[in-house]
């Protein structure tokens, strides 16, 4: 099942695979027909620090979490966390009064690049716990007459509309970039306990250049709906105060296992993005 709108790069954990997946493969009704999939939690967003989103929903994102630029290409970036770990994740549940992200919402459907560049087929993740490859559990993703079951479609449906954002996203991170706005920054915190996390490998706008930017430039922005976009995501970066105040929450309470000290890079490479 395929659709055509191309996808910009996204964060990649160090399989090369897009964030979350461990096994995707186009879907079809000759190899997947007898697959069904069954309700589930967000148990696999559990230990990512950040999740990418498009410009469509940047300002209910900016609400709940700070947004940054991934280093590189500018990707943007919901940041979840200050180590190895969701904040917003607890007992496979999302933070009920916090924006969940549409890259999560998609899994374990997604898109996959094809043989022709323009196009993308819907994909699914085969290793996904959801994911049942024989028997009666979950619902059906082809019908009996082998067409998309209306969970298929819905699934495809929601990937179009959120790769229809994809242009868009592209075409504001290319003219912050354009204009030099972009620079490097970490966040760094330290608990009441003394433990010092770290979040690296990450941009922000600059504020003071963003100030300076040529009327011309302003007008333009203002008509493309840019300069909202902008002022979403400086005033998000005050939610780095509420990261540090659940994690301390999280740390004073009794832990399952223990976070990695290692400071979390926001990595954007390329790789299938969509919803």
């Amino acid at each position: 099942m395929s659709s055509e709108p191309k996808a910009p790069g996204a964060p990649a954990p160090l399989s090369g695979l897009p964030l979350f997946y461990r096994a995707p493969e186009p879907l079809s009704a000759a190899v997947h027909g007898a697959w069904r999939l069954k309700d589930g939690d967000v148990s696999f967003a559990a230990d990512t620090p950040f999740v990418p989103i498009v410009v469509g929903e940047l300002a209910a994102s900016a609400r709940s979490y700070p947004i940054v630029f991934a280093a590189g290409n500018a990707q943007p970036i919901a940041v979840l966390g200050l180590e190895r770990a969701n904040l917003f994740v607890t007992n496979g549940a999302w933070a009920e009064d916090a924006y969940l992200p549409a890259y999560v919402r998609r899994y374990p459907f997604g898109f996959i690049a094809t043989a022709n560049p323009e196009r993308f087929a819907l994909a699914i993740d085969g290793a996904s716990d959801r994911v049942v490859r024989t028997g009666g559990d979950g619902v059906a993703l082809f019908d009996e007459d082998v067409k998309p079951s209306a969970t298929t479609r819905q699934a495809l449906a929601f990937c179009e509309v959120f790769q229809s954002e994809v242009a868009a996203t592209t075409a504001f991170v290319e003219a912050l970039k354009a204009q030099d706005l972009l620079i490097d920054r970490r966040a760094d915190a330290t608990l009441p306990d003394g433990r010092k996390l770290g979040l690296e490998g990450f941009q922000i706008v600059d504020a003071r250049k963003f100030a300076g930017l040529a009327d011309d430039v302003m007008l333009d922005w203002h008509r493309r709906g840019w300069l909202a976009l902008v002022h979403f995501h400086l005033s998000s970066l005050d939610r780095f105060s509420a990261l540090l105040t659940l994690q301390t929450a999280r740390a004073a309470a009794p832990a399952p296992a223990k976070a990695s000290k290692k400071p979390a890079k926001a990595r954007a490479e390329s790789a299938p993005a969509d919803t």
